[in-house]
């Protein structure tokens, strides 16, 4: 989106294409149509994603994966751009090409490359159950007994982490009551 944005495209439109796509086995095809001015007829570009061709970490998501890869496609077609985006890479390559990179840890969070990081499951756990970020981030403080996420220590999140996905799974109306709670200003909250 960088790229629409800096060289002022006037327009993206997108479209899935119901004839190719199945929504109950998470397989879709999108057709973008990128328009670099008011007059232009349009650069036309496809995308696919299904569950074999993505990363488990956006297993569901498989919709807006498609789109993405198509409006990337329309994009690089508009402006001539040859190189692919990482959304073209198809699920094994890239999980491949990973496995044989060195493990180093990230961010100081002790996780690898092989595994991915308590901040993306807490994301992929916020997407997936559409829960407000602010407010879980909030529970997450309160829940380890910190006054940020970053100051909690690694037991403490991985602690928080598993006991929001099991309420999510269990009762995702009582857990977003909850954190409706932590909406309230600091000094009104219980």
């Amino acid at each position: 989106m960088h790229v629409a944005k800096n060289r002022r495209c006037r327009g993206i439109h997108t479209r899935a294409i119901e004839k190719f796509s199945n929504p109950t086995a998470h397989c879709w095809v999108f057709r973008a149509t990128v328009y670099k001015t008011s007059q232009s007829k349009g650069f036309v570009g496809y995308g696919d994603a299904d569950p074999s061709n993505t990363s488990p970490l956006v297993r569901g998501a498989e919709m807006r994966v498609a789109e993405t890869r198509a409006v990337n496609r329309a994009l690089r077609k508009a402006y001539g751009i040859g190189l692919c985006s990482v959304e073209e890479l198809a699920y094994p390559f890239a999980a491949e090409t990973w496995r044989t990179r060195p493990v180093l840890p990230r961010n100081g969070d002790g996780s690898s490359n092989d595994q991915p990081s308590l901040r993306d499951k807490l994301c992929l756990l916020i997407r997936n159950y559409e829960l407000d970020p602010t407010l879980v981030k909030r529970y997450a403080a309160d829940f380890c007994g910190t006054e940020t996420l970053r100051e909690a220590s690694r037991d403490l999140v991985e602690s928080f982490v598993s006991t929001i996905s099991q309420e999510a799974a269990n009762n995702r109306a009582a857990l977003v009551c909850k954190l409706n709670s932590y909406n309230q200003p600091e000094e009104v909250r219980p």
